[in-house]
């Protein structure tokens, strides 16, 4: 059913459209065309199985033939054996005899041993003291092997005989008389482990005699317990047939595991060369080729001096090989899990990859040979996290500098401030920002990896702009405390001299002076990492860069235009509001603001960047007549035909002019002021004049706001709603294109 509403899908799917009914003919011959395809595998699977089952059942008949023929063998020979013993006269007393016979010289046998055992014990112990003046070669071991081993199976077979004597008391006295044996046979497993610990250093120095003797050992030793265990294996899983062989019982010897200590020797001495590695590898990285020489030296000494000098079956080298593989994994694993590893260290594993299967290679193992992956296929992800614990150095870098730069802006400490060789206000941590930047763009090079160092400079980026964010929200969180009017000047000083450092720092940034050969931090910066990433991504990063550039830019200039709305809202609050009012006419409000400019530039002139002197005096102008022209707003603010507010137009003017004239931009300073013009024309003009004023004055500038021309002619003495409604028409009227903002943009 589920096939069926298969085909209905697909065939819904060929046929969607009315069109699709053309191809019915050619999707019948192709469903024909598969359908014989399928048909035919079908066939030759279906007789392959066939032939498979057949063959299956076949060998499972030969088998029960077989097992039936050893089943009527083993029922002759078991009737032959109870005929032969009714055949002999007397066959129960005859076997009886020889039982007794057979007893009385096992226990002549094991009295003797019993005996000669303690003199036997002390002759091995005087062989292994010898051998303790010469464990390189241990001339003895063999003879002590063979001595302990006859030693051993006496103790087995006393214990195994006695317990079944059932008598606890002769137990206890035998196990007493056979104490001093354990000592010996340790210390001769301490021989054969110094041995084994010291195998590839024989091998090296071409002692073969002494590893051909170990392997002479532990190949006996490997025998014996293979026969134990077939025995043990045999009285496990038959306890019926057991019963009946007195061979299958006899046996008192245990499992002595010679083989397997022998393999964990080899385990352990290589564990113990990782151990050193490790602390050589965590001191210095890029040695790691160099640090892990010995294991390729040491398993090449196996390939060529050791593998003819152990037994075949072993496969000795194929033995090396896998516990050296696996200690290799487990040690890189555990490494790359390590959270505390650094991305040098993450490097250089990832780096060692590639080579260890070079090296491996070249003593004839391939990748596929060695079965489990050195780094479980995890490459692609320790390169994730290398790059990833850059990003986090990165991040965590960038944010320790800014609460330091916070705590200091917050609680205005001037001594945080450094100064250039040009002796301009610097913030401390700028040079360290680019610093560290560098550092790390260096680490993720390193890795040889476009995406790696791709992924770390985006991370850069966003640090960056962040920053940018942060600095222009801090500046505008702490100025914001001196613009209520009841906010003390406490601290101020310090806070415009912060203002001055900042705006410094994003120059800094974008100084470049080519014909000098000197460039700004982010020039620094994009030269640095242009040669680690890919040209596409260094399209995208030059953009970036431009976008990081405008945001230093932007934000040099929030500082000196914060700086000077402070200067402004603190300096100037008792001065801006008398313009235009009774006082105006007698006070000289704008000479004392002129005054104060020239006290600002003078004490900032020399720690100022000098880039940022032509912005701040723009500035100023720029604030200065915005808040000039939103004075008609001011209390008391009234325009009388018979004062002479024109000629304190002029003089204002005049004023300001004097002071700006000094600038190089003072063109554009005095372009942006004949904006006063239009105010003293709307102000002087006669009631039907205005209209025409402001025609001519919308038309220039486009973005004057009607708010502001209602405020000017409310304050002519002569205002009426008259020639408010006139004006107000003809703004209706007057098509104006937009175009860049002017000055009128900023007066609300």
């Amino acid at each position: 059913m589920a096939d069926t509403d298969g085909v209905t899908v697909q065939l819904a799917e060929l046929l969607r459209h009315p069109e699709d009914l053309d191809k019915i003919s050619f999707l019948k011959s192709e469903f024909i065309r598969k359908k014989a395809a399928v048909d035919g595998q079908l066939k030759v699977g279906l007789k392959e199985q066939l032939e498979i089952t057949q063959s299956g059942m076949n060998s499972i008949g030969d088998g029960q033939r077989t097992v039936n023929q050893i089943k009527e063998e083993l029922m002759k020979i078991d009737k032959l054996c109870a005929e032969s013993q009714n055949m002999i006269r007397d066959f129960p007393n005859i076997n009886l005899v020889s039982q007794v016979h057979r007893n009385f010289s096992q226990v002549e046998t094991i009295k003797a041993n019993i005996e000669s055992f303690d003199s036997r014990l002390d002759e091995l112990a005087r062989l292994l003291t010898e051998d303790d003046q010469d464990l390189e070669n241990q001339p003895n071991i063999l003879n002590v092997h063979y001595g302990l081993t006859q030693l051993r199976d006496i103790r087995d077979d006393a214990m195994d005989q006695i317990k079944k004597a059932s008598d606890a008391s002769l137990e206890n006295t035998l196990q007493n008389h056979f104490d001093r044996l354990d000592d010996v046979v340790t210390w001769f497993d301490e021989h054969i482990g110094t041995a084994c610990m010291n195998l590839i250093h024989l091998i090296q120095t071409d002692n073969h005699s002494m590893v051909v003797r170990l392997a002479v050992i532990i190949e006996e030793e490997e025998k014996s317990d293979k026969k134990v265990k077939a025995l043990q294996d045999a009285q496990r899983e038959y306890k019926d047939l057991a019963s009946r062989f007195k061979s299958m019982n006899s046996s008192s010897r245990q499992l002595r595991g010679y083989k397997e200590k022998f393999l964990e020797a080899i385990e352990m001495h290589a564990q113990d060369q990782f151990d050193a590695a490790e602390q050589k590898f965590l001191e210095d990285p890029d040695k790691l080729n160099k640090i892990m020489a010995w294991y390729f030296n040491e398993l090449f000494a196996v390939k060529q001096g050791m593998t003819e000098l152990m037994p075949k079956k072993w496969k000795i080298f194929r033995t090396y090989t896998d516990i050296y593989h696996s200690l290799m994994h487990n040690w890189l694993i555990k490494s790359i899990d390590d959270p505390e590893l650094s991305p040098p260290h993450m490097l250089a594993i990832v780096d060692w990859v590639e080579k260890y299967y070079q090296k491996m290679a070249k003593l004839g193992w391939s990748q596929a040979d060695l079965q489990l992956p050195v780094l479980d296929s995890r490459e692609p992800e320790v390169i994730r996290e290398y790059r990833q614990l850059i990003v986090k150095s990165v991040d965590e870098w960038m944010d320790r500098m800014f609460k330091t730069d916070q705590k200091s802006f917050k609680e205005r400490q001037h001594d945080s401030l450094d100064t250039n060789e040009h002796g301009y206000f610097r913030t401390k941590t700028l040079g360290d920002m680019w610093r560290m930047l560098r550092e790390q763009l260096l680490v993720a090079g390193n890795s040889g990896r476009n995406d790696v160092a791709e992924g770390v400079i985006d991370a850069m980026f966003v640090a960056l702009k962040q920053r940018q964010s942060l600095w222009q929200r801090m500046v505008d969180d702490e100025s914001a405390k001196y613009k209520t009017p009841s906010a003390e000047s406490e601290g101020l000083q310090v806070l415009q001299d912060w203002l001055v450092a900042v705006a410094n720092d994003q120059i800094a940034c974008i100084d470049d002076h080519e014909e000098s050969g000197q460039v700004g931090y982010l020039t620094r910066f994009q030269r640095d990492f242009e040669t680690l990433v890919s040209p596409k991504y260094m399209i995208r990063a030059n953009a970036e860069c431009e976008a990081l550039r405008d945001g230093f830019v932007d934000l040099g200039t929030h500082c000196i235009t914060t700086f000077v709305s402070l200067i402004f809202i603190v300096d100037f609050r008792p001065v801006i509001p008398e313009f235009f009012t009774p006082k105006w006419y007698t006070e000289f409000g704008m000479k004392r603001i002129i005054t104060t400019f020239e006290d600002y530039i003078g004490d900032y002139k020399d720690v100022l960047h000098h880039s940022m002197q032509d912005i701040f005096a723009e500035e100023l102008a720029d604030e200065l007549l915005v808040r000039y022209l939103c004075s008609v707003r001011n209390k008391g603010a009234k325009f009388r035909r018979g004062d002479p507010f024109t000629e304190k137009f002029k003089d204002d003017v005049l004023t300001t002019f004097d002071f700006f004239g000094k600038f190089p931009d003072f063109a554009s300073i005095k372009r942006k002021w004949r904006v006063v013009d239009y105010l003293v024309r709307l102000l002087e003009a006669d009631k039907q004049a205005a209209v025409t004023v402001y025609e001519a004055f919308k038309r220039e500038y486009w973005d004057v706001q009607m708010g502001w021309v209602e405020s000017v002619l409310r304050a002519r003495d002569d205002w009426d709603r008259a020639m408010l409604s006139s004006v107000k028409a003809k703004a209706s009227e007057v098509y104006v294109e937009r175009g860049p903002e002017t000055i009128m943009s900023k007066v609300k």
